[in-house]
């Protein structure tokens, strides 16, 4: 029989997968590693495990002690499956800016969970980092893990995630991109990897109102950097001990909008439901593309599952209110729900009869007049129709320059809809939609329809 003996052994050993269409204007290869599979659904399973096993080696942590931690929600989910197989209290610190369902998730684990305010320094004795130091001290048989500074979160990555992807990727593995918050993965993945290939790259992401970037690039800890930001999971206004700056190549900040966009791309693109932090990281990849060549081997580490999130980034209306989502639809959403996006014109030189055929095969009623590649008119079946009409065996053989009228107007496919009603009309059956590539499409007001 195959089995395992509890879930702590189904830690680790994630797939890595390919990104295709997210991807396909970055010039390299680019692999996923989805730290989803992991039972707690995030990285933070793995340095869960390993600060525990540490701490019962050490005999800092005894039989039916207290397990406390600050977290943002996937390190205590972590813990908590610890504390549920070997028995363990949990006490949980989080800040009032962690999404509602980390929070309900810890509880439903048996975790007693403290919701601490995020906008106050860490020294403050409110803060979550100071509310676990205080219980520690207060809790006879009880652990502070204290994720920023144990050593045990960078070491977890430095045996597992970090061997995993060099095995995955046969040692091909050129760039590292992921979030940075602790610091345990990056520094433990990178220092494993650069072990192997020194010339292998970690990309760090960043957010602003964290002061890694700054710091990394002029070792200034600058406080003028430290403001409230939404993105859940990355960047810091401390520096742990567990971040080895000598081990990160550069940080790349990207912008709370940026990464719920990059995020909800993910769902919809690669079928991927991620959280905030995955958003970040392709987020980044995206802005440092320019860097990368085409034989590259770039592994992007997606920390979390989305379902943390679905009344936050999944949320239409949460991301609305923050501006993250603009209300009205574009004629590129038009065009994406379109079932069929050929662009089906006709030669001025062509006959009235290849025109009707064209209509009828395609399902159609309008066309764009071409003479060679400039469109020079337009052509509608009530045109076609009135003319076969009145004389089928003479008018069908007339050429379609003769009959047809004014081209239809051109709009941008970032054209606000409301906006389309300056073109539609009673002798304007259409517009022609660019793309950003320059391709045409017809939009007719049934598209429109089908759209809304």
């Amino acid at each position: 029989m195959q089995y395992k003996n509890n879930i702590l052994e189904t830690i680790g050993h994630t797939p890595l997968v390919k990104l295709n269409r997210i991807a396909a204007d970055v010039p390299a290869l680019v692999l996923a590693k989805v730290e989803t599979f992991n039972p707690g659904h995030s990285i933070k399973d793995r340095m869960a495990l390993k600060m525990i096993n540490d701490a019962e080696a050490r005999g800092d942590l005894k039989p039916g002690g207290t397990i406390i931690e600050c977290t943002s929600g996937n390190t205590g989910m972590g813990l908590a499956l610890v504390a549920c197989v070997r028995g363990y209290r949990a006490i949980f610190t989080t800040t009032d800016k962690q999404s509602k369902e980390k929070m309900d998730i810890l509880k439903a684990m048996g975790a007693e969970v403290i919701v601490c305010p995020t906008n106050v320094e860490p020294e403050d004795p409110r803060s979550y980092y100071s509310v676990a130091r205080r219980l520690s001290t207060e809790i006879p048989n009880s652990f502070w893990c204290n994720q920023y500074d144990n050593l045990s979160n960078r070491q977890a990555h430095y045996e597992s995630t970090g061997p995993e992807i060099w095995e995955q990727t046969d040692g091909k593995v050129t760039h590292i991109v992921v979030g940075v918050g602790t610091g345990g993965t990056v520094s433990g993945v990178a220092k494993y990897l650069k072990e192997k290939n020194p010339n292998i790259k970690i990309w760090g992401a960043d957010t602003y109102g964290s002061v890694f970037k700054k710091y990394h690039e002029t070792g200034v800890f600058d406080p003028k950097e430290i403001y409230p930001y939404i993105t859940e999971g990355i960047g810091e206004d401390i520096l742990p001990a567990n971040v080895d700056f000598s081990l990160i190549d550069l940080f790349e900040k990207v912008s709370d909008k940026d990464a719920a966009l990059w995020a909800r791309r993910l769902a919809k693109e690669e079928g991927l439901l991620l959280g905030y932090s995955a958003g970040s990281a392709i987020g980044a990849l995206w802005q440092l593309r320019g860097q990368l060549k085409k034989d590259d081997v770039v592994v992007v580490i997606f920390h979390d599952h989305g379902s943390r999130y679905v009344g936050k980034i999944y949320n239409d209306d949460w991301m609305r209110q923050r501006g993250f989502l603009d209300d009205e639809l574009k004629v590129a959403d038009i065009l994406s729900r379109k079932k069929d996006r050929r662009f089906v014109s006709v030669q001025k030189s062509d006959t009235v009869r290849s025109a009707f055929n064209l209509m009828k095969e395609h399902d159609i009623s309008q066309l764009p007049v071409l003479d060679g590649e400039a469109i020079v008119g337009s052509l509608t079946e009530k045109q076609v129709l009135h003319l076969l009409l009145e004389n089928p065996m003479n008018n069908a053989e007339k050429e379609v320059g003769a009959i047809m009228g004014e081209p239809f107007p051109t709009v941008q496919d970032d054209t606000p809809i409301s906006q389309l009603n300056r073109f539609l009309g009673k002798n304007t059956p259409a517009v022609l939609a660019k793309d950003r590539s320059g391709g045409l499409h017809i939009v007719t007001p049934y598209d429109l329809i089908q759209s809304i």
